[in-house]
């Protein structure tokens, strides 16, 4: 259930000049649960919701757009265009969303009617994701969920890469105030300590004078007189 909510928030943006293959993708979309699909019939349209439509690559302005009924600012999670098409072609309209530093993320799927072995390469080499042979099957579409929900990780890892050299300068900051207190304390710890060798060399001064006096003065003469014992009898001559 989980999954299917988050499949339905999916946003595709289809790209075909076939209108019955551009009805075809749509309903394959919105069967395999991809409630947001947007159709448009060219490689500049689909620029031009993007947002990344310059004034070269304007066609014919009084050409009409086609079931773009949802506003440019809504975010596209994936494109999957046809290759064959006038004016641009699938693989033009690939390059210009890769080389994009804002939608190079988003998951690009080329279709074609037909299998040709270096168009199919090239594209996969500039970087589509999947390359799928008409008619589309809903199997085809099933493996564009690994690929959005890869997209979606994407974008919301790049503001935390963002975030991540600011890091360092916090710690710095939360670790100076600990030097500056150490500086603070170390001024009021030389006193004390010197203080206390100034005691130690006066007891060690103290206890070699009571050596030397107990040198020079001797045995006290109570213990160099002999004693006599009380039955020992004088005699004089």
């Amino acid at each position: 259930m989980v999954m299917a909510a988050a499949e339905s928030q999916f946003h595709v943006l289809a790209v075909d000049d076939s209108i019955i293959d551009r009805k075809l993708i749509e309903r394959l979309l919105k069967t395999s649960s991809y409630r947001a699909v947007t159709t448009v019939d060219s490689g500049s349209k689909a620029l031009e919701f993007l947002g990344l439509l310059g004034e070269e690559d304007h066609g014919n302005p009084n050409q009409p757009c086609i079931c773009t009924n949802h506003s440019q600012e809504v975010a596209v999670n994936l494109v999957i265009t046809d290759y064959c098409m006038p004016g641009m072609t699938g693989y033009d309209l690939l390059k210009r969303i890769k080389e994009s530093s804002s939608l190079r993320n988003i998951p690009v799927v080329i279709m074609s009617s037909e299998n040709v072995p270096s168009r199919i390469s090239r594209c996969l080499q500039e970087g589509a994701e999947e390359f799928f042979l008409k008619p589309v099957r809903l199997s085809d579409l099933n493996k564009l969920k690994t690929h959005m929900m890869k997209s979606k990780c994407k974008n919301h890892q790049m503001p935390e890469n963002l975030e991540d050299p600011e890091r360092p300068e916090e710690s710095t900051a939360t670790s100076s105030p600990s030097a500056e207190t150490s500086e603070f304390q170390s001024p009021q710890s030389q006193p004390q300590l010197k203080q206390q060798q100034q005691q130690q060399q006066s007891q060690a001064n103290n206890s070699n004078n009571n050596k030397r006096k107990a040198v020079e003065e001797g045995p006290s003469p109570d213990r160099a007189r002999p004693r006599y014992s009380n039955d020992l009898t004088v005699v004089s001559n």
